[in-house]
C-alpha cells in the first residue's frame, strides 16, 4: 500500500483498566521530541478524570471524549480527528506531527482500527473522507499491568484483543512484581509483538512511535476474523452505538463541590476495595480534601488494590470539582451514591464556605 508522506500518523494507546496508560503517556509527553503531539483521550463513563491527569502543556491540542469509542467509533473517533484537523487548518490549534489516542481500558481495538484502516468501516460523511485522507494508523501500543493482567484475561476478552492487535506491549508494575514469563506468554498471543519493560533502564518510549503504516498481518490468529466481524458485506460497522458490548460493566460517576474529610474518604475507599461482591475493576478520581482543598487528591485503585493517594500542586484549569468514577461488574449504584452522599455530608461548614470561595476565585 502506498502511504502519503503528508498523512499524519495516529498511534492507538490501549491496555486494560488500571494498566498505566496515562502514566506512560505522560512519560512520552515529557520528551521534547514529542512536544508537537496531539492527544485524544477517551474515558468510559460520563465524567472525565484522565484528561486532567495528562500533562498537556499549554500548546498541545487535546480532545476528550466520554463514552467508549469502540461502541460509538463511527461518530466519536473520526469526529475527534476531524476536530483536530479543522483546528489546525484554521489556526485555532497549533501544528502537530502525530496523534496519540488513549482509549478507555475497556476498549475493543477491532472497531477502532477498522475505522482508521483502508477498506475498513465505510466513510459516512465528508468529514470521514477528510480524516481518511489526512490521517493513517501507524501503530497500536498496549500497556500490560503484570499484577492484574491474569484476572483481566480470565474475565474480559477485550484485554486479549488489546494484546492481539498491538505492535508493542509495555509491561508495568514490574518494579513491584517480576515480569516472569509474561514476555513469552504475550508473544504466544501475538507473534509480531515487541515487548518492553517500563522499568528497564534501556526502555525508550520513542521506539513506540515510529511512523509507518499499521498492518494486522502476522499478529494474533483471530485478528483478521475480528476485523471482518466488525464490518458487514456493505462496509457498515456492526457495532455503531452498541453501548452494551461490555456486558455488565458499569461506570458510576460521583461528583460534589465541597471538600471531603480525608479519614472518611479513606474508609469509603477501603470499604469499596475490600468488598468481594462488587466486581470492582477501577476507581479513579480527583478530589478536594479538607486539609488543603486547593491541592487536589488523586485517587487510584485497580481491582482490590488501593494505591496511595497523592496530591497535585493545583487544580487543572477549568476543572475544579470533586469527581470520582467507580467501574465494576456488580455495582449497586444506589447504595454507592448513598454512601458517597454520607461522605459529603460534613458538618464543617466553614471549610465548605472556604472551598466555595476558592471556586469563585
Amino acid at each position: 500500500m502506498i502511504v502519503s508522506r503528508d498523512q499524519i500518523p495516529v498511534f492507538l494507546l490501549t491496555g486494560f483498566l488500571g494498566a498505566g496508560k496515562t502514566t506512560l503517556l505522560n512519560r512520552i509527553l515529557k520528551d521534547p521530541v514529542f512536544h508537537d503531539t496531539a492527544i485524544i483521550i477517551n474515558e468510559f463513563g460520563l465524567v472525565p478524570v484522565d484528561h486532567d491527569l495528562v500533562r498537556e502543556g499549554r500548546e498541545r491540542p487535546v480532545v476528550t471524549t466520554t463514552g467508549c469509542i469502540c461502541c460509538t467509533v463511527g461518530s466519536d473517533l473520526r469526529s475527534s480527528l476531524e476536530e483536530l484537523l479543522v483546528g489546525r487548518q484554521n489556526g485555532q490549534l497549533p501544528p502537530f506531527s502525530r496523534v496519540i489516542v488513549e482509549t478507555t481500558g475497556l476498549a475493543d481495538p477491532a472497531p477502532i482500527i477498522n475505522s482508521l484502516i483502508p477498506g475498513g468501516t465505510r466513510a459516512m460523511s465528508l468529514g470521514d473522507h477528510m480524516v481518511a485522507r489526512a490521517f493513517r494508523l501507524s501503530g497500536v501500543i498496549t500497556v500490560v499491568n503484570v499484577e492484574s493482567i491474569s484476572a483481566a484475561l480470565d474475565a474480559h476478552p477485550e484485554s486479549l484483543r488489546q494484546i492481539a492487535f498491538s505492535d508493542h506491549a509495555v509491561l508495568t508494575r514490574t518494579g513491584e512484581m517480576p515480569a516472569g514469563d509474561w514476555p513469552e506468554r504475550l508473544r504466544a498471543m501475538n507473534g509480531n509483538l515487541t515487548v518492553h519493560d517500563e522499568s528497564a533502564m534501556d526502555f525508550d518510549p520513542a521506539a513506540l512511535l515510529v511512523p509507518g503504516s499499521y498492518s494486522a498481518f502476522g499478529k494474533g490468529e483471530n485478528v483478521d476474523r475480528w476485523l471482518a466481524d466488525e464490518t458487514d458485506q456493505h462496509g457498515h460497522g456492526r457495532h455503531f452505538h452498541n453501548l452494551n458490548r461490555h456486558g455488565k460493566v458499569l461506570a458510576v460517576p460521583l461528583t460534589s463541590d465541597s471538600p471531603l474529610p480525608a479519614d472518611r474518604l479513606h474508609q469509603f475507599l477501603i470499604s469499596l476495595t475490600t468488598s468481594s461482591e462488587n466486581g470492582l475493576l477501577r476507581i479513579k478520581g480527583l478530589l478536594a480534601l479538607q486539609d488543603h482543598p486547593g491541592s487536589p487528591a488523586v485517587v487510584h485503585a485497580v481491582q482490590h488494590r488501593l494505591y496511595p493517594i497523592y496530591r497535585l500542586e493545583k487544580w487543572p484549569a477549568g476543572s475544579i470539582e470533586n469527581r470520582l468514577v467507580v467501574i465494576g461488574t456488580n455495582l449497586d449504584e444506589s447504595e454507592l451514591r448513598r454512601q458517597y452522599a454520607q461522605l459529603c455530608d460534613t458538618p464543617k461548614a466553614s471549610l465548605v464556605t472556604g472551598f466555595q470561595a476558592f471556586l469563585r476565585n
